[in-house]
């Protein structure tokens, strides 16, 4: 293997703070927070978590802070299942609509800037509300993670592309120099991902492994209490479906072909629920009938994988709702969910 050398005798590199939105890990991590409490309503997608969120924060005096990873973008707003404007209007709605669907916008921009939205509502007095049901993010907002700066489509990136084209063999040999530890993942077998861990290292001069962290072994940074909305498997995925029918009704083909026609996608809004399956029927044909198929598809394993990963989240606690109230807006049950989340608050910190 071309990194065994650098098996049996890592290097070791020292972290040091660097870049945009990356934070140096520490056991004091929740200092970091000055002693904020915020509270989460979690869940997969089509479980109702945005009009059951607005009335815990008219009850609770919060202001909603949105953990989802594509609801940040500007004019995709029926795919994402952007609550209403009327729903907005009731209460303030943070990390909606702050980027033009052309940018990418990665973790470390939505740490920072929803970690300020946090501390702007607690200065004032009310309770932040993260929603959402996009995992990372969420736990980007509340545990001491670091992550790399955003890629960038500079000459510095440009020049390694042009490197891994040129002489792939020598750009892996020289990552493993300076990161051996990336030399050992799977990773390293795809040169995308070797080009990306690169150019983390030359704009950073850290290795891309030391920004990695091990689940469930991160410090908070804000003390948290969270509920994650649930339901029976097959009832939420004929949730699930009906939302498909409900976004295409709504007009989510017209949403998409005004974006693409816009050219204001960028390949990380490309990669959004629904809008990856259009812009493949606009692009290649594919039939109307098998996209939304495929959207319905697509939607149910990645309510799974939602599931999966905030039962991996430390400190959550689970709400299941019955198949009707997953059509309740919100559910009848949502006093008991507040009574759920006052509880565990009133634990915290």
């Amino acid at each position: 293997m071309l990194c065994s050398k650098y098996a049996e005798k890592p290097q070791v590199f020292e972290i040091v703070e660097s870049g945009a939105g990356m934070m140096e890990g520490s056991g004091n991590a929740a200092r970091a927070g000055h002693g904020i409490k915020v509270a989460a309503i979690l869940g997969p997608t089509a479980v109702g978590k945005s009009a059951t969120a607005v009335e815990l924060a008219l009850a609770l005096g919060a202001e909603i802070v949105s953990v989802d990873s594509m609801q940040v973008y500007r004019g995709m707003d029926i795919g994402t299942a952007k609550p209403s404007s009327e729903l907005r209007s009731l209460v303030p709605h943070h990390m909606v609509d702050v980027a033009d669907p052309g940018e990418e916008f990665s973790v470390s921009r939505f740490q920072e800037e929803a970690r300020r939205a946090v501390e702007d509502i607690a200065a004032r007095g009310r309770l932040p509300l993260l929603v959402g049901g996009s995992g990372l993010y969420f736990e980007a907002v509340v545990f001491d993670l670091r992550f790399p700066p955003g890629s960038q489509a500079d000459d510095l990136r440009k020049d390694i592309e042009r490197w891994a084209e040129e002489d792939p063999e020598g750009l892996r040999r020289s990552l493993c120099e300076v990161d051996p530890a990336f030399a050992q993942r799977e990773e390293f077998a795809n040169m995308r991902r070797v080009v990306r861990a690169m150019e983390v290292y030359r704009r950073t001069g850290q290795p891309m492994s030391s920004f990695h962290s091990r689940r469930g072994t991160q410090e908070p940074y804000f003390h948290f209490a969270g509920v994650v909305l649930d339901a029976p498997r097959q009832a939420l995925y004929r949730a699930i479906e009906r939302r498909v029918d409900e976004m295409m009704q709504a007009g989510l083909l017209k949403e998409v072909r005004a974006l693409a026609a816009a050219g204001a996608l960028s390949r990380t809004a490309r990669q959004a629920l629904g809008y990856k399956e259009i812009l493949a029927h606009l692009d290649r044909g594919t039939p109307l009938e098998e996209t939304i198929s495929e959207i319905k598809r697509r939607s149910r394993r990645y309510a799974k994988r939602q599931l999966t990963w905030f039962r991996r989240v430390p400190g959550l606690s689970w709400f299941k709702l019955s198949e009707s109230e997953l059509y309740e807006r919100p559910p009848q049950a949502w006093p008991l969910v507040r009574e759920m989340l006052e509880r565990e608050l009133s634990g915290v910190g």
